[in-house]
């Protein structure tokens, strides 16, 4: 795979030196959060300000996916950025990718993938965690963007695979909110029609359980479905997984 930088992002990257894997790769930054060594290698994220515009700088080395495709394994992030190009192809909303680039060295498979910042937007969760004290109006309003988000992210044939309360980014929009996704590794066609649709929306249903019951999935839903009268088939499936992963 070839390396990749935004036509928007391109100028203000070379004003800064920071056009090449290289350059990105040797910056010197503080990492916002500890490195993932899940994988056997680590995997690392840092903040990245560049004037008025900020990224999320993501560095890697081994930190491998492995696939029919790529037995031998993959950086993770080759992964990510192809899915983020796909959701932009098919006008799902979601984060968006300033650079990528991969690289092979002596004993090492590493990779960078730049994205821009989601300032001015807040995770679902933070949400979540204040919802009784939002108005009712807010809280549909937010129900519906999570509802709409998910109607296109399905209809676009594509499972999220993490569609959870913290990759879920929300943007107040007057009376209305916009809503888009991050974190998209684990993204795959949606092949098993209500099948995977429903794997896909309960995690959320699950983690924000504390705060929305019947009324609330109701709202979502709504939003969410083509033929409002498949609501309490819906219902009914919904509940049935949540119960079964509860039981586990």
């Amino acid at each position: 795979m070839s390396d990749f930088i935004a036509a928007a992002d391109h100028a203000l990257l070379e004003q800064h030196g920071l056009n090449s894997f290289e350059a990105l790769w040797a910056l010197q930054l503080e990492a916002v959060d500890e490195p993932n060594t899940e994988r056997g290698g680590w995997s690392s994220v840092y903040r990245l300000e560049l004037g008025e515009r900020a990224y999320y700088l993501k560095r890697q080395s081994n930190h491998l996916t492995r696939s029919l495709r790529h037995p031998c394994g993959e950086p993770t992030f080759a992964r990510e950025f192809r899915n983020i190009q796909r959701y932009a192809e098919l006008g799902i909303p979601a984060l968006q990718a300033a650079f990528f680039a991969a690289r092979r060295v002596p004993g090492e498979q590493r990779a960078v993938l730049l994205t821009r910042a989601l300032d001015g937007w807040q995770e679902l969760g933070d949400y979540l965690a204040c919802w009784s004290q939002l108005a009712v109006a807010q809280q549909q309003a937010i129900l519906r963007a999570c509802g709409e988000l998910a109607r296109r992210l399905h209809g676009a044939g594509q499972l999220h695979g993490c569609f959870y309360p913290k990759h879920i980014f929300l943007q107040a929009q007057g009376e209305h909110f916009a809503a888009c996704l991050i974190d998209l590794e684990k993204t795959r066609p949606l092949l098993l029609g209500r099948r995977d649709r429903i794997k896909d929306l309960e995690p959320l249903l699950r983690r924000a359980s504390r705060q929305w019951g019947g009324d609330e999935w109701r709202v979502l839903l709504q939003a969410y479905l083509d033929d409002p009268l498949s609501m309490p088939q819906w219902l009914a499936y919904l509940r049935a997984r949540l119960a079964d992963k509860e039981g586990r």
